[in-house]
């Protein structure tokens, strides 16, 4: 039974690696993108309460799984029931490289020309990294990579 845990930087290959183990052991896969915001303009995080929710739900339903993001407050729901974690830590130019070079997500975006729009944006994001101290951090993912007590790596380049 696996039941993986990937977090990093935008860009890091997250979703990537997630899709990559779902294939490899038919691991359900959970994107915390698509529960951790409210449809709203501009986005809002949904209450904690709610995605803990969803994320308990997504664990009891299946028995092997794989959950990614960046975001270590709602990682932290998952870290008990999980058997291994995956700190994918590129350098922040391969996260700048690989966000300007990913397809279309049409789960996020509306259109690849809005997803491009964006862009700008979320390069900004990722050069802030290591500046920042929230729940997207490195300081965050570096403290909650250090604090897990079972089978954990460091994935510090494209691997896939």
């Amino acid at each position: 039974m696996k039941k993986v845990v990937i977090f990093g930087n935008s860009g890091s290959g997250k979703s990537t690696l997630a899709k990559k183990l779902a294939t490899k052991y038919s691991l359900a896969h959970l994107e915390l993108d698509s529960l951790a915001w409210l449809p709203s303009v501009p986005p809002v995080r949904k209450p904690l309460e709610e995605s803990r929710s969803e994320i308990q739900s997504f664990m009891n339903s299946n028995e092997s799984w794989v959950i990614e993001g960046c975001y270590t407050d709602l990682l932290g729901f998952s870290l008990e029931d999980s058997t291994e974690i995956v700190f994918t830590n590129l350098p922040t130019d391969a996260c700048i490289e690989n966000a300007k070079n990913r397809p279309w997500e049409p789960h996020k975006y509306v259109s690849k020309e809005a997803q491009d729009q964006n862009l700008g944006m979320l390069v900004d994001w990722i050069t802030d990294y290591d500046k920042r101290e929230d729940t997207f951090s490195r300081k965050s993912h570096v403290e909650l990579y250090e604090g897990y007590s079972k089978g954990k790596k460091i994935q510090s380049q494209n691997e896939y």
